[in-house]
């Protein structure tokens, strides 16, 4: 009996939320003008978001962007088998908003965006932590 009041009990606190696989923080590969940065990938109420956390340049030297603290994922929903759909990914060096895709292998990330029909790669990204 003390048991099921027990179970009863964390019942009516709700679910834990459970971290997806996708929760991290991820190197992006350079972009057009050979920055890179750190993507902290997490919850955004319901869906999956990323914000830019650190930039680097061509030389690997961290340094302060405009972008930073920015939303470059945001909207994504985990369709499982380790793809992620729905929402959208910025690119900061192009100034663009695409319908996002994202596919989850281990520790890496492929991103893919399209607008208007037209499709680009943001490369593999490579988990940090």
């Amino acid at each position: 009996m003390k048991k099921l009041a027990v179970i009863a009990t964390l019942a009516s606190l709700g679910a834990p939320a459970f971290a997806d696989d996708i929760y991290g923080t991820w190197r992006t590969i350079a972009d057009d003008n050979g920055n890179s940065g750190h993507i902290q990938v997490g919850p955004c109420g319901s869906k999956i978001c990323g914000v830019l956390v650190n930039s680097f340049d061509s030389n690997g030297k961290a340094f302060k962007s405009e972008n930073q603290g920015r939303k470059l994922i945001w909207n994504m929903v985990n369709k499982g088998g380790g793809t992620y759909g729905g929402g959208k990914v910025y690119s900061p060096d192009r100034d663009k908003t695409y319908s996002g895709k994202l596919v989850l292998s281990g520790n890496s990330l492929n991103v893919k965006g399209c607008v208007l029909g037209v499709c680009r790669s943001g490369g593999t990204w490579a988990r940090v932590k």
